[in-house]
C-alpha cells in the first residue's frame, strides 16, 4: 500500500504553505513533484512503486531525497540547499520544517529561471560555440571529480543490452522487427569487440559514479556557465558507468536536437580537457551512442503506452533506433590536415568540417594553438612568449599532435590537424602516419594575400592564437618546399572556402 500524499500536495501547492511568496506552479514527473514560487523550489518524491524505483514509503522517500542532495550539491551548490520535512503539528495542521513528526520529506532548492535550462537555450537558438566549449569542459570536470567505482564496464553494457533485448521483444510493431533484430545483433558484435577495452578502462578508473541522466534538461546556466543537476539518484547501478557512456547521452541529445556542430565541439572540448587520456576510448563511442539512442527509442514507446496513446510517437522511436544502427556502422576514419599561414582561416574551416567527417559526432579537431597551451599547462587566453615558438618547441607540439592523431585514428575516429604546417617535414610526417595506418589522407592548404592575413590577425579578440602582424610577415618568408596538398583560395568568405574543401573531401 502506498502513502496518500493528497494533503501534502495541496499544502505545498498553496501560497500559504510555500515560502516562495507568490503563486505556486507545479511541475510533475513520473517520480516527483516540484512546487515553484518566487525564488524557491520544493521537491518531493511521489509515493509510487515501479519495477526500477520504489518510493512507496516515507523512509524510502527520505533516503532518495537525501541521496539526491548528496549527489547534486557538490556540482550545483547554488541550486541545492537542504532537506526539510513537512510536519504534522499538534493541532493537526501541516507545517514546513515545523516541530511535529515528518509526514513528507522535501528537497529545498533555489529556483533558476526557466530560460537558463540548456534545453530552452537550445530551443531558442542560443546555443553558441563558446557555450559548447564550456559544456565540454564542465562535463569533464564533473567526471574528473566523480568517485571511482569497481564495477566492470563490459558487464554494465551487457546488462543494458540484455534488458533492451527483453523489452524490444514486445515492441516489434512499434519499432520494426527487422530493425530490432539488426540492432540486437550489431550491438552484441560491437560489445564483444569492445569488451577488452571496456574492462581495461574499468581497471584504470574510468567507471565512476556519473550523472546517469546527462541531457540538456538536466543542465543549467549558472553565472553564465553550464552546471549539471538532477543526477540519477534512484539506482546506483544505472548511475555507475564509463565516463564516456555518460558523455554519450549528452552528445546524442545534441545530435537529436539537430545541433551536430555543438555535439562535435562538446566532444573536442572534453578531449582537450582530458589531455589525451580519453582518446583511445573513442573506439567504444559508437557502441555507447547506439545504446543511448536505443534507450531513447524504448522510453519513447513506453511513454506512449503509459499515457494511453500507444503508437503516437512510433515514428520518433524508429528515428532513435535508426540513429543507433547508424552509430553502429561508423565511416572509415581519415586524417585531414589544414595548413596555411596565420589568418587564412584554418580553425574556422576545421570547425565547420569536423562535424561532417567520420563517425559521430565527427572528427576530433586538434588545433596547434590549443595543444601548445595545454602542454604548457596554461589557459587558452594566456599569451606565450617567443621561446615557445622556436623550432624545437614547434617540433614538440607537432609530435604531440601526431601521437594523439595516431591514437585517435587507431580508435576508428577521424582527425583534423589544424596548424601552419610550414615545415615540409611536418607535412610529410602527417601523410606518412596515414599511410602507415592504411587510412585516407587529405592535405588542405589555405592561401590569401598578405594584407588580408594581417588585417584578420589584427582584428582577433579572445583567440587562442598568439600570432600578430609581425608573425604573419615572418611566416610569409618561410621556405615551404614541395607543396603537394590541395591549394584552396581563402581570401573570400568562409562559406566559399568550406565549399571548396567539401568538394575535395565529400565529393
Amino acid at each position: 500500500m502506498q502513502d496518500d500524499q493528497t494533503n501534502v500536495i495541496a499544502y505545498l501547492s498553496s501560497p500559504a504553505g510555500h515560502p516562495g511568496n507568490g503563486p505556486v506552479s507545479v511541475v510533475e514527473t513520473h517520480g516527483a513533484l516540484i512546487f515553484l514560487a518566487g525564488d524557491v523550489a520544493l521537491k518531493i518524491k511521489r509515493a509510487v512503486k515501479y519495477d526500477y524505483m520504489d518510493l512507496s514509503t516515507l523512509a524510502l522517500r527520505e533516503t532518495m531525497v537525501r541521496r539526491e542532495l548528496a549527489l547534486n550539491k557538490p556540482a550545483a551548490p547554488t541550486i541545492y540547499r537542504d532537506v526539510i520535512a513537512v510536519t504534522r503539528e499538534a493541532d493537526g495542521t501541516l507545517a514546513l520544517d515545523g516541530h511535529g513528526p515528518p509526514v513528507e520529506w522535501v528537497l529545498r532548492m533555489w529556483r533558476f529561471p526557466a530560460e537558463a535550462e540548456l534545453a530552452v537555450v537550445a530551443d531558442t537558438g542560443r546555443f553558441t560555440d563558446t557555450l559548447a566549449e564550456d559544456l565540454g569542459q564542465s562535463v569533464f570536470a564533473y567526471h574528473n571529480a566523480a568517485p571511482k567505482r569497481p564495477a566492470d564496464g563490459t558487464r554494465l553494457i551487457d546488462d543494458i543490452l540484455s534488458e533492451l533485448d527483453r523489452v524490444f521483444a514486445d515492441m516489434h510493431a512499434a519499432l520494426g522487427a527487422t530493425r530490432v533484430a539488426d540492432f540486437n545483433a550489431m550491438a552484441l558484435t560491437a560489445l564483444c569487440a569492445a569488451a577488452p577495452l571496456l574492462t581495461q578502462r574499468s581497471t584504470k578508473g574510468q567507471v565512476r559514479r556519473c550523472h546517469g541522466d546527462l541531457h540538456l534538461r538536466n543542465l543549467v546556466l549558472i553565472d553564465g556557465k553550464p552546471v549539471p543537476f538532477d543526477a540519477l539518484e534512484f539506482d546506483e547501478t544505472l548511475g555507475t558507468c564509463d565516463v564516456l557512456y555518460d558523455l554519450a547521452f549528452l552528445i546524442m541529445d545534441l545530435r537529436q536536437r539537430d545541433l551536430p556542430r555543438a555535439a562535435n565541439i562538446v566532444l573536442n572540448a572534453y578531449l582537450l580537457a582530458a589531455g589525451g587520456a580519453q582518446d583511445s576510448g573513442l573506439s567504444v563511442m559508437p557502441l555507447f551512442l547506439a545504446v543511448r539512442a536505443a534507450i531513447l527509442a524504448m522510453v519513447t514507446v513506453q511513454t506512449d503506452q503509459a499515457r494511453g496513446i500507444p503508437g503516437h510517437s512510433d515514428h520518433k522511436a524508429r528515428q532513435y533506433l535508426n540513429a543507433a544502427l547508424v552509430a553502429l556502422s561508423p565511416a572509415e576514419p581519415m586524417l585531414i590536415c589544414v595548413g596555411g599561414l596565420s589568418g587564412t582561416g584554418k580553425t574556422v574551416l576545421a570547425r565547420e568540417l569536423a562535424p561532417l567527417v567520420g563517425a559521430a559526432p565527427g572528427a576530433v579537431h586538434l588545433r596547434s594553438d590549443l595543444e601548445r597551451k595545454a602542454l604548457q599547462g596554461v589557459t587558452t587566453q594566456t599569451h606565450l612568449s617567443a621561446i615557445h615558438y622556436k623550432k624545437s618547441a614547434r617540433h614538440q607540439v607537432y609530435q604531440h599532435m601526431l601521437r594523439r592523431a595516431e591514437t585517435l585514428l587507431s580508435a576508428g575516429h577521424s582527425v583534423l590537424l589544424d596548424a601552419t604546417f610550414l615545415d615540409p617535414d611536418t607535412r610529410q610526417a602527417a601523410a606518412r602516419l596515414a599511410t602507415d595506418l592504411e587510412l585516407p589522407f587529405h592535405g588542405l592548404w589555405l592561401e590569401a594575400p598578405l594584407n588580408i592575413l594581417i588585417s584578420r590577425v589584427d582584428a582577433r579578440i579572445g583567440d587562442a592564437s598568439d600570432a600578430d602582424a609581425t608573425v604573419v610577415q615572418q611566416q610569409s618568408t618561410a621556405q615551404l618546399g614541395t607543396l603537394d596538398w590541395h591549394r584552396i583560395p581563402a581570401d573570400g568568405v568562409p562559406e566559399t572556402t568550406l565549399n571548396a574543401a567539401k568538394a575535395i573531401l565529400l565529393p
